[in-house]
């Protein structure tokens, strides 16, 4: 369970890897493959120069399960990917991070060899859902972060091509202010979208929503779009875009 793999050191090295974090970050998940109880525990560091890849942050997880080296590869990039390397605070990077995945075996029971084995996508999730925990922590943290941004962008021609408009919308000074002062700009954020590096990207095409509220269909308001809808959403400490 979580409290026993706090006993077991975590809480007292997360605080020792602090800088100027205000928070030690620790996530933990317990699960079973058949009758075979797993756990995985990790812990990060990070809270300025926040942007990957994959910045100013530390990031160590540990699996009790029995896992071969080749499928450990498969997961830390899977993993990596989709959490650490998804997150920005202040647009800056170090030339410091780490992201460490330890598999000790110690659980017992058949080695997971193949990524064709059922059990392989089920450490991989686990240990990814730690990381996307871990991650979210780091930002929340943030150096002078008042509130937790999520954009979603979907669409794209590409993995690649969705991940820029996103990070433009992210990094763009304008659009933190923006949501900072709790103000609906829509302007500052469609300029974001249009500034990302997206080889012919059409704004006619672009709907966007604030919260569960549509503000922009084809490019340009939304016909439905009024500011009131939209300003419970702008004030709320986590904003989904």
């Amino acid at each position: 369970c979580v409290e026993a793999q706090l006993t077991m050191g975590w809480e007292e090295a997360s605080r020792g890897i602090l800088t100027t974090d205000l928070v030690p970050k620790i996530s933990s998940r317990s699960f079973k493959i058949g009758e075979q109880s797993i756990s995985v525990t990790g812990m990060a560091k990070g809270s300025g120069m926040i942007k990957p890849n994959m910045a100013t942050m530390l990031a160590f997880v540990a699996t009790d399960a029995h896992v071969s080296h080749k499928c450990l590869d498969e997961i830390v990039r899977y993993a990596n990917d989709r959490t650490f390397n998804c997150i920005t605070v202040d647009g800056d990077t170090s030339t410091n991070d780490s992201f460490m995945l330890i598999a000790t075996g110690t659980c017992g029971g058949p080695k997971v060899t193949s990524t064709d084995d059922p059990a392989f996508t089920k450490i991989r999730d686990q240990i990814t859902s730690v990381c996307e925990d871990l991650a979210k922590k780091i930002v929340l943290d943030g150096e002078g972060a008042t509130k937790f941004i999520e954009i979603r962008v979907e669409g794209g021609s590409s993995k690649t091509e969705a991940r820029e408009v996103g990070f433009s919308v992210a990094n763009s000074p304008l659009v933190k202010t923006a949501f900072y002062a709790s103000d609906a700009n829509l302007g500052r954020i469609m300029s974001a979208i249009g500034a990302a590096r997206v080889t012919d990207l059409d704004v006619s095409k672009v709907d966007m929503w604030i919260g569960d509220v549509l503000v922009a269909k084809n490019g340009g308001p939304a016909p439905s779009y009024r500011e009131v809808d939209v300003k419970p959403f702008m004030k709320s400490d986590e904003i989904v875009v």
